[in-house]
């Protein structure tokens, strides 16, 4: 097996791609302000027990696929890329696996994901499927909110969570067709 990274672009700096012959198997909103720093590679390589290469250009159908994303468009990463989940399995898998499905603009409580996912009680299992995410942005882990509603964690950075939510209701809204007036 094979891996090599990218860089992609996003609002919130360069995302680390890794794909693998299957898929994309990670995509990291590094902590960093630079992600080519040694560090994130060697955590990356150490969980997929071999060295990814370089592969410049490997990422270019997420940038343009996030481009229309955050130009607005509904965009469902999962019906454009293959994902290659080797890196989560068990119920946290299932929980990102349903978290797939909730909708642009919409949002889901982590206990009701739990509950979808076949494990009513798990919120907080859930939780950690949404910080352990080897997809930020691709798996839409932040429509996932508290069962008050509010927007709560997005790693260390909730701002991100909630530009994203913002950026989904913003393009939903003006989208939608206007209520009481017949076409």
């Amino acid at each position: 097996m094979t891996f090599r990274y990218d860089f992609a672009p996003t609002p919130f700096g360069d995302a680390l791609a890794v794909f693998s012959d299957q898929g994309i198997v990670r995509f990291d909103l590094s902590e960093a302000d630079d992600p080519t720093v040694p560090w994130l590679l060697e955590n990356v390589a150490r969980r997929l027990g071999a060295v990814p290469e370089p592969d410049p250009g490997a990422a270019d159908d997420v940038t343009a696929l996030l481009a229309r994303y955050f130009e607005g468009e509904p965009v469902r990463f999962d019906d454009h890329v293959d994902l290659d989940w080797r890196l989560i399995d068990g119920f946290h898998r299932r929980a990102l696996e349903t978290i797939c499905e909730i909708g642009w603009a919409e949002t889901m409580s982590y206990g009701e994901v739990a509950v979808i996912a076949g494990h009513p009680g798990a919120a907080r299992a859930v939780g950690t499927a949404c910080r352990l995410t080897p997809f930020s942005i691709i798996v839409p882990v932040h429509r996932v909110v508290r069962s008050d509603g509010t927007i709560g964690p997005y790693g260390a950075h909730p701002e991100r969570k909630r530009f994203l939510v913002d950026l989904e209701r913003r393009a939903a809204a003006q989208t939608s067709p206007v209520a009481g007036i017949d076409e």
